[in-house]
């Protein structure tokens, strides 16, 4: 199973301390779509959006791992599952059930996001 990180699980530092048996497979831009925060908490999210790109993660993950990603994302309370495809490999990412306004992002989820940005050498995001 593929698993397609875009907010604090980029930072793989973080990620392989919680999910010890993942896997990066490689950096991916996800085309037509922009990172946002919202809900009361400010979390990371996607919206679809035309001629834009969010940067991220692919990684491999058990059944074990998406076990524990689900508890952590708060799924299906906060988040909810969606798929894509990318070279017949069926890849899932989290987005956030009920969509708010856009907020200003939570200052924790912010500094993890730009580390791994940092780590990763992806472009720096455009809405900072």
């Amino acid at each position: 199973m593929y698993y397609f990180a875009y907010g604090t699980n980029i930072n793989y530092r973080i990620f392989f301390k919680k999910f010890k048996k993942a896997k990066k497979i490689k950096n991916y831009s996800l085309k037509n779509y922009e990172l946002v925060f919202q809900s009361k908490y400010k979390v990371p999210d996607i919206h679809r959006k035309i001629k834009s790109k969010v940067q991220g993660v692919i990684y491999k993950i058990n059944k074990e791992i998406e076990k524990k990603l689900d508890k952590y994302e708060n799924y299906p309370s906060l988040y909810i599952k969606r798929y894509f495809r990318l070279n017949n490999m069926k890849i899932m990412f989290y987005t956030v059930r009920k969509k708010t306004t856009k907020k200003k992002p939570n200052r924790y989820y912010l500094k993890v996001i730009l580390e791994g940005y940092k780590l990763n050498k992806f472009k720096k995001i455009k809405f900072i």
